[in-house]
Parts: structure tokens; sequence; C-alpha cells
């Protein structure tokens, strides 16, 4: 079985595993161990003391394999994005042309660069190990930050979005910062990806702020505009099945499609019940399978079947032991998938 609990400090060598597995374009997971360990510190500091406000909080959690006590999978969360350092992405618009003289009107569409300092909440630093990436291990993972932004709602920004990693060759070429970026910046894509999660500066300092027309733009850099990696389409399914859609915005690397949902009209979180252990049970509940996770003391979730009687509910004992919940105590719960609606 697996669990996902908070990153920690041991695990720091697993994590730089992951990243130089995961290949480039995941920006928020860094081949870098200084800046893993920087972003383990501070999701550390965040998990001890959750706030009933969002203030830039970020949590890493890790998927671990319980029989090997092995580290496999990374997600993030960041509770609000902005302040000194401001999100950036080019917002989609397109702009009517009309001649009548020749009888031509033609919508352009032209990105627009925008700075966000107040920006939303967003997730990210998604990947999981090759080796596991079987039932429902992927699902889990990118979910279970729903679960656990359904237990500190108010610690979260109201609106949720996620970059999704854009189209990449097996190079690490970008065909979009090839034809953009790369003119101002005269680096490769992967160093300016590595740099922008070290100090976002550079980019003020040189990325344009004119509006650029897309048309303008070699064919290669057109067509991946608002597209996904290969590799990030299974997440991207599970994300437009929670409610995400897409934003009209694009990363301003990679031109990745950014997507966004309301906090509470995220399925998982919409879903999502807190209930007392009322008894702790051999045989599995007859039931959906379900994202159960300890609602104090440090985070731990895991999936397994719940059987809801009234306000009160029986969990295994697989589940009940990985969590280290008793009875009497309590947790939170929600369907792994869309078409479950046991949550309600």
């Amino acid at each position: 079985m697996t669990f996902v609990r908070p990153a920690a400090p041991d695990d720091l060598d697993a994590l730089y595993d992951l990243a130089n597995l995961a290949g480039a374009g995941l920006t928020t997971l860094p081949k870098d161990r200084e800046l893993l360990r920087k972003r383990i510190l501070k999701s550390q500091r965040s998990i001890e003391n959750i706030p009933d406000r969002p203030g830039g909080e970020s949590y890493l959690l890790v998927m671990v394999d319980a029989e090997k006590s092995r580290v496999v999978g990374a997600g993030g969360i960041v509770t609000k994005v902005g302040g000194f350092e401001p999100f950036y992405g080019y917002r989609i618009e397109n702009t009517l042309f009309r001649c009548d003289l020749l009888n031509i009107r033609k919508e352009i569409p032209v990105l627009h660069l925008v700075r966000e300092h107040n920006g939303p909440a967003e997730i990210g630093s998604l990947f999981l190990h090759p080796d596991y990436r079987r039932t429902d291990n992927g699902r889990f993972l990118q979910l279970v930050r729903f679960l656990f932004m359904a237990l500190h709602r108010e610690a979260f920004e109201p609106l949720v979005v996620a970059e999704m990693r854009g189209i990449i060759d097996a190079q690490g070429r970008s065909a979009f910062w090839d034809a953009v970026g790369k003119h101002f910046f005269e680096i490769e894509f992967p160093e300016a990806d590595h740099l922008s999660v070290v100090n976002k500066k550079f980019i003020a300092d040189l990325m344009p702020t004119h509006p650029i027309y897309v048309p303008l733009l070699p064919p290669s850099a057109q067509q991946v505009i608002g597209k996904v990696h290969n590799e990030s389409m299974p997440a991207m399914k599970n994300l437009l099945a929670e409610g995400f859609t897409f934003s009209g915005m694009v990363d301003i690397f990679d031109a990745g499609a950014c997507v966004s949902c309301q906090r509470d009209e995220i399925r998982t979180i919409r879903l999502s019940r807190t209930a007392k252990v009322q008894a702790i049970g051999d045989d599995s509940p007859q039931s959906a399978t379900y994202m159960i996770a300890t609602t104090s003391g440090d985070f731990r979730a895991c999936l397994g079947r719940v059987d809801r009687a009234g306000e009160a509910v029986t969990i295994e004992r697989d589940c009940a032991r990985l969590l280290g919940v008793e009875v009497g105590q309590s947790v939170g719960f929600s369907p792994l998938r869309a078409a479950e609606k046991g949550g309600q």
C-alpha cells in the first residue's frame, strides 16, 4: 500500500532522484539539492503552523510505499502566489482587425503579459515514479492535495490554478521558448526554467511587456500554445473531471495551459466530509474507494473503503494502521472518482 504525508528532511535524496527522473519543464521540482532542501524546510514550517488565512505558505507532500518505506512521488501546494515575486503568465485575447475597403475581418490571437501580485492558490510539483504509475496511485497523489485543502479551507485562496507542463522535446527544447524568450534572455529553456525557481527578477528585467501577435510566431511555436505535455495528459484529465477549466492563460516559458477552478467547486473538496471512526474492521466495508486522511496531528492520507452509519464511519484495519487512527478519532474523506458520489 501507499500513503501520503508531508515531506521531511530525510526525504531529500529521494526527492532529488525523483526530480532527475522528471525531465525538463517541471519547474517546481528542481534538480537542485539546495532548492529542494529549502522547499522541504518551508513546507515543514507551513505544516507546523497552518494559518487561518493564506499568506504564501508552501506544502510539499510525498507518496510513500509503506512496505519499502520508499518515497515514490511528490505533489505541492502554494496557498497564495504572488507577493514580492509575482506570478507571471500570458493571457490570450482575440483582437479584431477589419478593413471595409478590402472586405477583411479577422480576429487575431494576442498574448498579453500578466503579473499577478495577489494571486490564487496553486498546485504543482506533481511527479510519480514510473514504477508506481499503476492502479490508483497517480490519481490519489494528485487529488489528495484537494483533500488537504478541504481540511484547511481558510488557509487557501478561493481560486486554485494549475500550470500544466507544456510541449518540450526529448532534448529539453521548447519551440515557444525558442521563438519568444530566447531572443531576450539568450539562454536555453532548461536554464531559464531553473532560474525561474531561484529568482524571478530576471523575468521582470528582460521579459518583453508589449503584446505578442501569435501569427507572427513560427508555426512550431503557434502549435504548442495552450497544449499539454503527453506525460501530463492524465493529470489534465483528472483536473477537468474535478471541475477545472482552461483559464485563458499560458505559461510564459513553454506556453503550457493554465487551468483554474473555484476552491469550493473542486469535486474532491465539495464532496469531502469528516466523521468519527466508530469501528475498525478486518473485512473491507462495501463502498467506493475513498481518500481518507487524519484531521489532527501529522497529516497522513491513504486509500480505503468507508462504511458510513449516520455521523460515524467504519474503516479498514490496514488504513487505520497507516493513518495511526483509533476508534473515536475523526477522519476526513472524499471519493476518489467523480462517478463515485458516496461523499454526498
